[in-house]
């Protein structure tokens, strides 16, 4: 490959040493009459399709050996592999999002077109920010196009068929770091950072469970609505909810309590109620045990059939009827019908003794029961006098917790009367503070103020001594006319021939001219005039350039700056006009 391929004789020698038919770039043979049975080299034997690496199946590639480069043609430029047994280049880490490459030992005369020519088989190419130093940076629209990229490192590349050092190069390929990259990898993240806690908070909220319904305050009409409701045995459940939150609530006062009273002697009649339902689904657990029992007991008389009907085909006149195959069946599916058979037997005798353990009980407890009998007026006794002194505990708490109320209330008074005086002090020094910056921005504008009054006086003493000189040129012309009366006609025609056709004119001319003076290097249009114009708002532009224009011995317009910066400006060049008039 260190031969220049515009070489066919050396191309054809190097190829023929191997033994190989010599082909060109095209895969045209280089020498037609060409023998493969002659080697041309000693020591090396022809080859051979029978020799190993040769057959009809090539054999695996070790994981370890890189991949076989092979030349790239393009339309401008050929590209040749780099030696294999060299080690790869070397490349720099990877950043994070990287779809701009590094492009070294480009040809001098490489240019973009070739750039993009080479490496648009790796993918879109946004960019290429060649440099003169013959390397580049090239920016990919994916981050696998740097990697098809990166494989062209090592690469020789040759513009045409030249062998000049300026079209011939070694390429080195390498990940380059770039903010564009770096930011759309950062925003990348950002977005996927967002799905992930959306899909998380959707998650949570899928498995959180759902909150109870708020319990409404308390008032004389809820109060006879949850009443309604604890009569219902439907509704029941949420009124009972509502009367245990607001007696947690604290809402048992003295003049509540009667009403929560009657809450809870009418939640105490539901006491029968629900024993009256305990008691009947005892009894529908009951039939189902049963009816369990009786189900079971059938299965096992099946099962007892099937495993007769096994030990019956076991016995020598059937079973010697059957296959080898069919017995070892048979003696298979025995063993798991008495074991199925098993279990269900063990089940139904648990229960069995279970019934008998509940028997063995209820003889137990028949002499309590006798004596329970006896003492039930004793019983309902004691519970008329419980539910007296309940409602006598249950008033002497309603007393504590109102004048707990009491208490509370006259502490939160306290702290609600500390809290509204720090408020007020923290509201009055926001108010300090507020002015004392108010008067510091007021203090700002008024020296501001200031510097901008000392301003105008001093452009107004300065339009006053151009006044006063603009007077004695007019006294001092007007007695040059009375003493030259003779020549009235001649300075009539001087004077209707001047360019100045009025005293306001003279006067515009004279600030001009002192505004011109003071600015050597010029000033626009525009910036003369809005000088004027704070003297005398009635003065246009048009009339003062057109003024100046007439007035060429005294101003000049020059045009300075370069392309857009082009700017046109005036001059004062009323001493170079004296001179020449």
């Amino acid at each position: 490959m260190g031969l220049p391929m515009s070489d066919p004789t050396a191309w054809a020698t190097a190829m023929n040493n191997l033994g190989m038919a010599p082909m060109g770039m095209t895969g045209q043979p280089l020498l037609p009459d060409f023998d493969p049975a002659l080697g041309m080299m000693t020591g090396i034997p022809p080859i051979n399709p029978m020799m190993p690496g040769l057959g009809i199946v090539p054999p695996p590639i070790p994981p370890d050996m890189p991949a076989v480069k092979e030349i790239i043609h393009c339309k401008s430029c050929t590209l040749f592999p780099p030696n294999p047994h060299l080690p790869p280049p070397a490349t720099r880490e990877r950043p994070p999002g990287c779809k701009t490459v590094f492009v070294g030992g480009l040809p001098e005369n490489g240019t973009e077109q070739i750039i993009m020519e080479v490496f648009e088989q790796c993918g879109e190419v946004i960019a290429i920010r060649k440099s003169k130093k013959n390397f580049c940076h090239i920016r990919f629209a994916e981050e696998f196009m740097v990697d098809k990229a990166l494989y062209l490192s090592g690469y020789r590349i040759r513009l045409g068929s030249s062998t000049d050092k300026k079209d011939t190069g070694r390429l080195h390929v390498d990940f380059a770091q770039a903010r564009d990259d770096l930011y759309e990898w950062e925003c990348k993240q950002r977005m996927l950072a967002r799905e992930e806690r959306h899909r998380r908070r959707l998650e949570e909220e899928r498995f959180r469970p759902p909150s109870p319904p708020p319990v409404v305050h308390y008032s004389d009409h809820e109060c006879s609505v949850v009443a309604e409701k604890l009569k219902d045995d439907t509704k029941f459940l949420e009124a009972i909810q509502t009367l245990l939150t607001w007696i947690e609530r604290g809402e048992v006062n003295r003049r509540t309590a009667n009403n929560f009273y009657s809450m809870i002697q009418s939640a105490n009649s539901h006491i029968r109620r629900l024993v009256n339902e305990k008691a009947a689904h005892e009894k529908e657990m009951e039939e189902a045990k049963e009816k369990f029992k009786l189900a079971l007991s059938g299965i096992l008389v099946q099962f007892e059939q099937i495993v007769a009907v096994y030990h019956s085909a076991s016995k020598q006149k059937a079973w010697d009827h059957f296959t080898k195959a069919q017995r070892k069946n048979i003696s298979v599916w025995c063993k798991q019908a008495e074991e199925i058979r098993n279990i269900h037997n063990d089940e139904l005798m648990g229960i069995r003794r279970e019934e008998e353990m509940e028997m063995s009980d209820e003889e137990i407890e028949d002499p309590s029961e006798m004596k329970e009998t006896e003492e039930s007026a004793l019983v309902s006794q004691v519970e008329a006098l419980k539910e007296e002194n309940d409602s006598l505990r249950w008033q002497l708490d309603a007393y504590r917790n109102e004048v707990e109320l009491l208490k509370q209330e006259q502490g939160k008074a306290s702290r609600d009367e500390d809290t509204t005086k720090e408020q007020q002090m923290k509201l009055l020094q926001q108010a300090l503070q507020g002015m004392q910056k108010h008067l510091l921005k007021v203090q700002d504008e008024y020296k501001k103020r200031e510097a901008e009054l000392e301003k105008v006086r001093e452009d107004k003493l300065k339009i006053e001594t151009l006044l006063e000189n603009l007077k004695e040129q007019d006294s001092s012309t007007s007695r040059v006319c009375a003493c030259s009366q003779e020549k009235e006609c001649p300075v009539e025609k001087t004077l209707s021939n001047s360019p100045v056709k009025s005293e306001r004119e003279v006067l515009l001319v004279g600030i001009i001219s002192t505004f011109l003076h003071v600015h050597p290097f010029g000033a626009s249009i525009e910036y003369i005039c809005s000088y004027l114009q704070r003297l005398d708002s009635k003065i246009c532009t048009a009339e003062v350039e057109v003024l100046m224009t007439r007035l060429q011995n005294t101003f000049r317009q020059e045009l300075s700056g370069v392309g857009a910066s082009l700017e046109k400006r005036w001059k004062f060049c009323g001493f170079d006009g004296l001179k020449m008039t």
